[in-house]
């Protein structure tokens, strides 16, 4: 049968005609209004709900599902009376943003984290720019110099912190006065926030303002009840860990290629700091930088069991600053079995200023068994240690009646790469995404 060219025109208009009277409606399968009949997209189709979300406040306990990645998107806060569980081997990826919109997480005052990872599945909070996937440990796409992708972890409390003023409550640091589950500090010392365990943060510290930036963890008066242990930050704009006063003990703590400091201590914190690491690269200040009471309310920290690792090239100081710590405003704390190595010439320990000296001369600040091995550079020492003239133990005050420069030789001993009898267990970081990088 011969078919006209007419005839095959008069079928195609057709079939247009019809395709174009179709039923309008969403025609994404994807979507839950997704309408079959429909030929035409209307425009209409719903998204579907990221059923692995966290945003905003939490209003009822939530446990996350290890199996998914979750985002984190924007301030989310566990608000008092609310706890959240974190399982081993969850990986959250965190949204970017700055100012008031930047990403963290926020334990406020009676809200509760139970984030237990362990050392073969550890809690990954990283930046949606990491290309890390389920059931790994590490990413391949950025590195410990990636900074500031995303604000940071605040766990706030109701232990005792040293105001100024003598007030008993503090707005936190890096969270806008406008959020009233910002405050931190009250008057119980064994205050339980939670448990914090085998947990990594890398790539945060967004500014929220002008030199206003997130630390990687921030403790704002957190109490004996809580749990810190094994904790690494990576690639911090700002500090690496913080202690805003409270009393919690924390131990396996590693901070990598912060922006600041490695672990900062204020407000007359009364914890224990133990079994620790702090490994400086070029965007670095001090490993440590410790501060005392604010007001009237004193409080002794103890540190022990700590490796301090400069940054060089070719003996050469890299960093924005590099030193090796900083005591200030009539700080208060033992400093026990410290390891300070691969610093160059010039980098120290200082007594910032006279009420520094007086506590160091009170007794009421302590530094006992040292061990410093100096930077190397192809096999070689970069300088030769002097423990007693000023350029390792430093009292920038220029007291003649502080001892604590003289003291050099009795707190520390200079001792051959390798050769340290005091420090942190290498071995305790083995799980971090600094050993897999060979950062120690």
């Amino acid at each position: 049968m011969k078919i006209s060219k007419l005839t095959i025109l008069t079928s195609v208009l057709a079939i247009g005609m019809l395709a174009s009277c179709g039923k309008e409606g969403c025609t994404d399968p994807t979507a839950p209004n997704y309408n079959p009949d429909a030929t035409k997209d209307d425009g209409s189709c719903e998204e579907v709900a990221n059923e692995f979300l966290l945003t905003g406040t939490l209003s009822e306990n939530k446990t996350l599902d290890a199996s998914h990645i979750w985002t984190l998107e924007r301030r989310v806060i566990v608000p008092s009376g609310v706890t959240l569980t974190i399982p081993a081997g969850t990986i959250i990826k965190a949204t970017p943003g700055t100012g008031a919109n930047a990403t963290s997480l926020i334990i406020a005052r009676g809200g509760t984290i139970n984030a237990e990872g362990t050392a073969n599945s550890p809690i990954i909070f990283t930046s949606t720019s990491d290309n890390i996937s389920i059931g790994q440990s590490f990413g391949s796409s950025l590195s410990e110099k990636v900074r500031g992708l995303w604000g940071g972890l605040l766990i706030l409390g109701n232990a005792p912190c040293s105001f100024s003023g003598d007030v008993v409550e503090q707005q936190i640091e890096g969270i806008p006065a406008s959020e009233t589950n910002g405050l931190y500090g009250g008057s119980d010392p064994a205050d339980n926030s939670g448990v914090l365990r085998y947990v990594s943060i890398r790539h945060g510290g967004a500014e929220i303002g002008e030199g206003n930036e997130i630390n990687g963890l921030t403790l704002g008066g957190v109490g004996t009840g809580t749990t810190i242990e094994n904790i690494e930050v990576v690639g911090n704009v700002d500090d690496g860990i913080e202690f805003f006063g409270g009393t919690v003990n924390a131990s396996g703590l590693l901070v990598w290629g912060q922006g600041d400091d490695g672990l900062d201590i204020d407000q007359a914190y009364a914890g224990t700091i133990s079994n620790s690491m702090v490994i400086l690269n070029e965007a670095s200040d001090h490993a440590l930088e410790i501060d005392g009471p604010e007001g009237s309310a004193t409080g002794r920290f103890t540190l022990d069991g700590l490796t301090l690792i400069g940054t060089n090239d070719e003996c050469a100081p890299t960093g924005v600053d590099g030193e090796i710590a900083d005591y200030r405003k009539g700080a208060t704390g033992d400093n026990n079995n410290i390891y300070v190595m691969n610093f160059t010439a010039g980098k120290d320990i200082e007594l910032d200023k006279a009420a520094d000296n007086a506590t160091y001369m009170a007794g009421t600040l302590t530094f006992a068994g040292f061990e410093f091995t100096p930077a190397r550079h192809d096999g070689s020492d970069c300088f030769t240690p002097n423990l007693t003239d000023g350029s390792i133990f430093n009292e920038k005050a220029g007291d003649n009646a502080c001892t604590f420069e003289a003291d050099g030789a009795t707190i520390c001993t200079v001792v051959a790469d390798g050769a340290n009898t005091v420090g942190a267990t290498a071995s305790s970081f083995s799980w971090t995404f600094a050993a897999s990088r060979d950062a120690f």
